[in-house]
């Protein structure tokens, strides 16, 4: 980024008319940093701001990215397609002007972990600080950026409740507490003393000038990945995985759509009704033939 604003005429000023746009637009921190980089990748592969491109030499950097992403997803691919159009709009200068492409998104159901497995998770971390990380994804359906950002205020142990304060979509919400995490969560308080941000990292400079003391996305992703190895789980676990387990577990315990749709913060009940594909429920109940052909056929 800083980088770009030495380098490559007019970024500054662009950069600063961006970050404007994005916060207007109730959009977070992380959303216009994530944008802020892909828009600073292009400019110094050209040496000119986005905006001074001809729609060629867009298309030529989209082609690279895309040969270049490994990923299936190829997610760094879409986030700077979803970046320029983000600039584009910023500038207010249509889409068509650069030809940017339309992103299909990828129809794929979520990893959810059994119960034994998150048990199985929560048995095996090393660090109480995990544990109630893990806890806390799991046991609320956080998602990354909302347990990095629950501060000690948010708790509310008497009323068994935790506020998801400006979550997804710039929206507060209450969670219910299990008193096993509250258990737990007053032993980490006592023993790590945390005085804002429940868990605390390594200070990181923002744009602006001031410091992020939170644990970083970085830092949760990694935890995960480990007490998911430490664990024995063979499936691919990631942050989200915990919250889409959530989901699908209290449905199979009995949880209403409706309910389960105000405690993730969705604000479609279309998100909400695809982990109905997943959940086993009672009422519908589904099975392999093969069981009913060893049931049959072992009577005779």
């Amino acid at each position: 980024m800083n980088q770009a604003k030495r380098e490559v005429p007019g970024f500054e000023e662009l950069l600063a008319r961006f970050e404007r746009t994005v916060s207007v637009l109730g959009r977070s921190q992380s959303t216009f940093n994530n944008y802020s980089r892909h828009v600073a990748a292009i400019s110094l592969y050209f040496g000119k701001i986005p905006t001074e491109l001809d729609p060629e030499q867009v298309q030529d950097y989209l082609f690279y990215q895309q040969k270049k992403s490994k990923t299936p997803s190829q997610t760094y691919f879409k986030h700077c397609v979803y970046g320029l159009r983000f600039l584009l709009k910023s500038e207010g200068i249509p889409y068509e002007y650069l030809r940017l492409p339309s992103i299909k998104h990828d129809k794929k159901l979520p990893v959810v972990l059994s119960k034994e497995e998150v048990w199985a998770m929560l048995q095996n971390t090393k660090l109480l600080k995990h544990r109630i990380l893990i806890g806390l994804l799991y046991g609320c359906g956080l998602r990354c950026m909302e347990v990095r950002s629950v501060r000690l205020q948010d708790l509310d142990f008497d009323r068994q409740q935790l506020k998801v304060v400006q979550g997804k979509g710039k929206k507060d919400r209450y969670v219910p507490l299990s008193v096993h995490l509250i258990r737990g969560l007053k032993t980490y308080i006592e023993a790590e003393k945390p005085q804002d941000y429940l868990f605390n990292g390594q200070p990181i400079e923002r744009a602006g000038g001031d410091f992020d003391s939170r644990y970083s996305q970085r830092g949760v992703q990694w935890a995960v990945k480990q007490v998911a190895k430490a664990a024995g789980v063979k499936k691919e676990v990631h942050v989200h995985t915990l919250r889409h387990s959530y989901a699908t577990h209290l449905l199979e315990d009995g949880m209403d759509i409706m309910t389960l749709k105000d405690l993730l913060g969705h604000q479609n009940i279309e998100t909400t009704m695809e982990y109905l594909q997943i959940a086993q429920l009672d009422s519908q109940r589904i099975f392999s033939p093969l069981d009913t052909l060893f049931e049959k056929c072992r009577r005779k």
